[in-house]
């Protein structure tokens, strides 16, 4: 899948997401694959490195793959409830969760292939793996999180980046509290 023009990968949308987890249930390595894109926020180059060796009392800890050997981030992230329940009713490989049907880790790009096979199947073909980076910052947004608490999810390093994310989230957030201000009294001084 290649970006759309201007804002980039297409970001999934509540209804898209609920299309998804309905065709493939909890238990499914496909509903493991869209947990752990959602509920952390990571690239599919770290998703499929994700194992229990990157996991100590309930936090996910692990140096992001793009520019590890440049300016490598670490993240410490603590792991969703909901995100918890997949992963423990899910089918996982010993050192990473997601495997293929060989038993074998997953690369960046095969995983990549293998997500988009699964978004097909739920009728899904203008989604991508990306596309849920770009959900999970949204849905953080629309919850009122700060800037800089998205960039402790995601690993971005400027807000330009989380800006570009969160655009929509942000303009519906601001327009509801804008309309709010619509129902206020205005008192003369």
């Amino acid at each position: 899948m290649t970006p759309q023009s201007g804002d980039g990968y297409h970001s999934w949308t509540e209804e898209e997401v609920a299309a998804f987890e309905e065709r493939h249930p909890i238990g499914t390595k496909a509903r493991l694959a869209l947990a752990l894109m959602l509920y952390t926020s990571q690239r599919r180059s770290d998703v499929v490195l994700f194992g229990k060796q990157h996991v100590t009392n309930g936090w996910l800890k692990f140096t992001q793959q793009r520019n590890r050997n440049r300016k490598p981030i670490t993240l410490e992230i603590p792991i969703h409830p909901e995100l918890q329940s997949v992963i423990d009713a899910s089918p996982r490989g010993d050192l990473t969760f997601l495997v293929t049907e060989f038993n074998r880790p997953f690369t960046a790009n095969g995983f990549g292939n293998w997500f988009r096979k699964r978004c097909n199947e739920a009728g899904l073909p203008h989604c991508s793996s990306h596309g849920l980076r770009k959900a999970a910052a949204s849905r953080l947004a629309d919850r009122g999180a700060t800037e800089h608490q998205i960039m402790s999810i995601t690993g971005h390093t400027t807000s330009k980046e989380v800006t570009r994310y969160t655009k929509a989230a942000n303009q519906k957030r601001l327009a509801k509290s804008a309309v709010g201000l619509m129902n206020k009294d205005f008192e003369d001084e």
